[in-house]
């Protein structure tokens, strides 16, 4: 669960107290065990059950293509915010869709799929200031590493692979395999943070 680890990450950098909200009593489980000191709740992103100007950051990964209701949800977000608190939507731009290393590289067939999925970033900065958020702005944060086990793939641990054929499901994951045999997959990790201000 990408966005548990990351909000375990922020606990320990800040020493804040979190609170995390998914659909999935299964995903919110699993989180459970891993952060006895996070509070978890089961919800929706469009309706929050938080009172009003309660957190100073509201913060997502990968999470808003899988939302409905995107109004709805920056609307909760910005009233669930106190007056001068911050909001960061960590998503993917098209760009970065397409340039998927290694996903796109050998699944090319999750890029359509992931381009109808995603919200442009102008969609969502449009929508973020419809809601009430200021200071909009967006960040680019990138990192390369190196892939020696593929197991997360064959898991289909991204949620594209379970949207893609079989057939397409079974070249790509064959090709990571003879090119592991030859060594380590170069990958590059790339995000788009997506800022604004109550």
């Amino acid at each position: 669960m990408w966005h548990g680890q990351l909000r375990d990450a922020l606990k320990t950098a800040v020493d804040c107290r979190c609170w995390g909200v998914d659909p999935s009593e299964q995903m919110l489980a699993s989180a459970r065990r891993r952060s006895a000191e996070i509070s978890f709740q089961c919800g929706r992103a469009e309706k929050l059950s938080f009172t009003s100007d309660l957190f100073d950051l509201v913060f997502s990964v990968d999470v808003i293509h899988h939302v409905g209701g995107r109004e709805e949800y920056l609307r909760e977000a910005y009233r669930v915010l106190r007056k001068g608190g911050r909001i960061c939507t960590v998503t993917d731009s098209e760009d970065m869709i397409r340039g998927r290393r290694p996903l796109a590289t050998y699944f090319p067939e999750t890029i359509d799929v992931d381009l109808r999925r995603y919200p442009r970033i102008c969609e969502l900065k449009e929508l973020m200031g419809q809601a009430g958020f200021g200071g909009i702005a967006e960040a680019t944060v990138e990192f390369p590493y190196t892939l020696t086990d593929i197991q997360a793939y064959r898991d289909r641990a991204f949620s594209s692979l379970h949207l893609i054929s079989e057939s397409a499901f079974e070249r790509g994951i064959a090709q990571m395999e003879r090119d592991l045999a030859t060594g380590a997959i170069p990958c590059l990790s790339r995000y788009l943070l997506l800022w604004g201000t109550k």
